[in-house]
């Protein structure tokens, strides 16, 4: 019965039955004219949830890796520069994928903990008065270290400027989870994945566009065919697919968009805010630190907990699956051995992750840890009582 527990990594979440029940329905044609009928309200609905009323959302078979690649094959040219910092495994793997691409990247190197740098990025774009920064790519929410970074605040660096660069946002792990404002942010790229927030199976790579970044197609020369935002598009308007569409996931997706839609975004972010408040409580009840610097970076999708130096946290992750069968995030790059990670997002609720709580505390009591079992699962309870 081990499958039967949740799982406590920031990705791929746990599926609610509506959702898997959406799924189970057998191939049809999606050439056929109703296909459309729900393909175009769909479509309609996640620009509500992306809260983007100018932009466009497109869906391709993919991860956010693949939407990654489209962001920047559809809109830059070979060599173009782009600003970047590296502030953890993910916005690593951003650099390297453009770095793939011939594109001139242009670092910044952030200690891990931290979040993309909004005065650094201002003071480089500043300095850019001929405009070869052609892009911004910020990492919203950092999951292998649990940091959010402020990407209102970097649009604000983009036009304090007078900088033409397009902001590109990997909102992977905060899309459908954290506030993520598209239309009000300036954001021109949004994508995300259908595997986190959205509590799907893998598979879909969701893209939000802004005309500004569909305007720049017209001139990006890099290649680009499956990923090609125009054929997407062209196909959209008339509620048609380019090619051959995953129609189980299209149909998971819909009851996905309905149930955050009926809860309410504000309620849905709130929802992820209490219970990430309420793991942070037990971090802190158990004499841990959290890999986030400070307050104002910390997620609400994913907690990364310091473990005491000269423990490894490769053992918390390993026995906790072992004896548990509970899944929790190990570390990665830089943090690998050095903290493990509890994820809390898309279908998560202040019981459930109770669970998790406790399962952790009998795991690091089992490898010696100095931790009373129950502190945490205590300060957690003291965040999500609802008394009277």
């Amino acid at each position: 019965m081990q499958h039967q527990n949740p799982i406590f990594i920031p990705g791929p979440t746990n599926t609610p039955d509506v959702i898997k029940a959406a799924m189970n329905v057998s191939n049809f044609d999606h050439r056929a004219p109703d296909f459309a009928d729900d393909y175009i309200p769909l479509l309609n609905d996640l620009k509500k949830v992306f809260k983007t009323e100018t932009g466009q959302v497109l869906l391709f078979s993919a991860t956010g890796t693949g939407g990654w690649e489209g962001a920047i094959s559809n809109t830059l040219c070979a060599g173009d520069k782009v600003l970047i910092a590296r502030y953890g495994m993910f916005s690593q793997r951003w650099i390297d994928l453009c770095q793939r691409f011939g594109l001139d990247v242009e670092v910044v190197e952030c200690e891990w903990g931290t979040g993309a740098p909004v005065e650094e990025f201002a003071h480089r774009l500043r300095a850019d008065k001929k405009g070869h920064i052609k892009a911004v790519l910020v990492t919203h929410n950092e999951t292998a270290t649990a940091v959010k970074s402020d990407v209102h605040g970097v649009r604000k660096a983009i036009d304090n400027a007078s900088h033409s660069a397009l902001l590109m946002v990997d909102a992977v792990s905060s899309l459908a989870s954290m506030d993520f404002q598209m239309d009000a942010w300036g954001v021109d790229i949004a994508i995300t994945g259908a595997q986190k927030g959205f509590m799907l199976n893998t598979g879909l790579a969701i893209v939000g566009v802004s005309p500004k970044a569909m305007a720049a197609t017209a001139t990006a020369t890099l290649p680009r065919c499956f990923f090609d935002f125009n054929d997407m598009a062209n196909a959209n308007k008339i509620g048609s697919y380019p090619y051959t569409p995953p129609v189980q996931l299209f149909n998971g997706l819909r009851a996905s968009v309905s149930l955050l839609l009926n809860e309410g975004m504000s309620n849905v972010y709130a929802r992820h805010h209490r219970i990430a408040e309420g793991v942070r409580a037990a971090v802190k009840a158990w004499g841990l630190e959290l890999c986030a610097h400070s307050p104002e970076l910390y997620s609400d999708t994913v907690t990364a907990i310091m473990v005491p130096e000269g423990k490894d946290a490769n053992l918390i992750t390993q026995h906790a699956y072992k004896a548990y069968g509970v899944s929790f995030g190990g570390g990665l790059g830089e943090m690998a051995g050095k903290l493990f990670r509890i994820g809390h997002l898309g279908a998560m609720t202040d019981v459930m992750v109770l669970s998790g709580i406790a399962t952790a505390e009998m795991v690091m009591v089992d490898l010696g840890y100095n931790i009373n079992l129950g502190s945490g699962v205590a300060a957690a309870q003291s965040v999500y009582r609802r008394g009277v």
